[in-house]
């Protein structure tokens, strides 16, 4: 919780209490599912509560916004977001059912009222939103045929309207089909070595 307070200084006390009670809540969730590996665990707030929050030094999402995260998994990177952006409107989604249970219990015992989670594929899901987040479910070239359509043609933040992907590594192969993609190092707002190599990879769509 220090570091997340050093990175985020302005949480209410809230949302405090709602970011510390998820370490409890998913290492109880796994070990009935194995959504986390034990090492990962070690590294719980860093690994994945900061690394959700990343897209959140990209993009700060406007009241009313809708936000789509696809393969949402146990709720990564779409239930840290939906805590810092109490406003904005998340859809979480996962083709795996017993993931999105874990979803909804997280989301009801933290008291989210702004997800909804959804057993289903990016392709059926049919409400038009304004970004789409995830953590490197696909490569770029299958990923966006998944959402292109569902991006809505109205932008208002600073930003338009797109993709916001969690990504590691080199990616200049990856995206050289996408000459409008840009890149943002998460080691230029979080010290921690584990974000040496990750990045924000924005697309507008």
């Amino acid at each position: 919780m220090d570091k997340l307070l050093k990175f985020f200084p302005t949480l209410s006390e809230q949302q405090i209490n709602q970011f510390d009670l998820l370490f409890s809540l998913y290492s109880d969730w796994n070990v009935k599912i194995n959504l986390i590996s034990r090492k990962d665990m070690d590294f719980f707030f860093e690994r994945h509560v900061l690394h959700s929050l990343g897209i959140a030094k990209v993009v700060e999402f406007r009241p009313n916004a809708k936000i789509l995260d696809v393969g949402t998994g146990g709720g990564f990177p779409g239930i840290p977001l939906a805590i810092l952006f109490p406003e904005a409107y998340f859809f979480l989604i996962d083709s795996i059912g017993k993931k999105i249970k874990v979803v909804q219990d997280v989301s009801r015992v933290l008291g989210l009222k702004n997800i909804s989670s959804m057993h289903t594929r990016a392709e059926d899901f049919s409400i038009q939103i304004d970004f789409v987040v995830s953590r490197a479910v696909a490569k770029m070239e299958t990923f966006v045929p998944w959402v292109n359509k569902k991006i809505r043609p109205i932008h208002n933040h600073a930003f338009k309207n797109g993709i916001l992907y969690l990504k590691g590594g080199d990616l200049k192969e990856e995206l050289i089909s996408f000459p409008k993609a840009k890149e943002f190092a998460l080691k230029d707002y979080f010290l921690d070595p584990f974000f040496e190599t990750k990045k924000v990879v924005y697309l507008p769509l």
